[in-house]
């Protein structure tokens, strides 16, 4: 792993807003919290958080609002050692997550804000940027037809292309001939089994503790997962994403990349936090070292 890849990330950038409580509120109902508190967050901000950490150079394309979380979010990336020279502050409130976490359950809503300012012209518009990069790494956080543009930018230029396709939606057809690999988790997967066809051989199947699964020609290759003491999963299947495209854009095999996905993911879950929590490169070779 000697070559310094450069990774580009075109996906969200939001602010999460989390309030802890015992118990969610009933309709109409008045409940004291235990915490609130803001963390970075956004799927495309993640994955690329997760990618500058283990010191490759990644690019991120997205936007944010003229607003005081834009700029605390553009600040944060950077110290993250994100290039943000293509994240445009735009005239519209910066995305954010409400999160809501309970002793039972977690409940989200999720406000795109500028995200939606992520449209195909915009991308168009940083062409050479994707075009120049050897590996570009999408979600399903801005819209679709920003996705489609990037992922046509980069098979035209031979740039590979990992799609993690969440939040769920449908995908045309085009956009998964345009990408090399797709990582859903297994609630995903099931939602796409009417393209199964086309992506047999291009899935890679994130299953937490169990590990990942992927198809080489027709034979099933499971690679475990790490056993660690997890404190916290948020963000692992975002550190997995980032490890897994640090680890191709870098010449590893998929099954290595698969591996030093888990690594990074299994990492991520020992520390409180999403990007707080994503480990650095030193850290994942020392923890692949001990495993041996």
């Amino acid at each position: 792993m000697d070559k310094n890849p450069v990774i580009t990330v075109v996906g969200s950038i939001n602010m999460d807003l989390v309030t802890l409580t015992d118990k969610v509120p009933q309709m109409g109902e008045t409940l004291m919290g235990t915490k609130f508190q803001t963390n970075p967050g956004g799927k495309g901000a993640n994955q690329a958080v997760a990618a500058a950490r283990l010191g490759v150079h990644v690019k991120m394309i997205g936007c944010v609002g003229k607003d005081q979380f834009g700029t605390e979010l553009l600040q944060h990336l950077q110290n993250q050692g994100v290039d943000t020279a293509h994240v445009e502050t735009v005239e519209e409130r910066t995305g954010i997550a409400t999160i809501i976490v309970s002793r039972q359950d977690n409940s989200i809503i999720v406000v795109p804000g500028a995200n939606d300012h992520v449209t195909g012209d915009f991308v168009e518009t940083r062409r050479d940027i994707i075009a120049q990069s050897d590996l570009l790494l999408l979600q399903l956080e801005i819209p679709l037809e920003a996705v489609q543009k990037a992922a046509q930018i980069a098979k035209e230029n031979g740039v590979k292309v990992i799609l993690n396709p969440a939040p769920i939606r449908d995908l045309p057809g085009e956009l998964l001939a345009n990408i090399d690999y797709l990582t859903p988790n297994e609630h995903e997967y099931r939602l796409l089994h009417n393209h199964s066809k086309e992506l047999h051989k291009k899935v890679i199947l994130t299953k937490g503790r169990e590990g990942v699964s992927y198809y080489e020609g027709n034979q099933l290759v499971n690679i475990p997962a790490f056993n660690v003491s997890a404190i916290d999963t948020t963000g692992a299947g975002d550190s997995f994403n980032g490890g897994f495209a640090v680890g191709l854009s870098k010449g590893l095999s998929l099954k290595e990349a698969c591996q030093y996905g888990n690594a990074v993911a299994a990492l991520s879950t020992t520390r409180l936090g999403a990007q707080t929590g994503m480990p650095t490169a030193n850290e994942v070779e020392a923890f692949l070292n001990i495993q041996k």
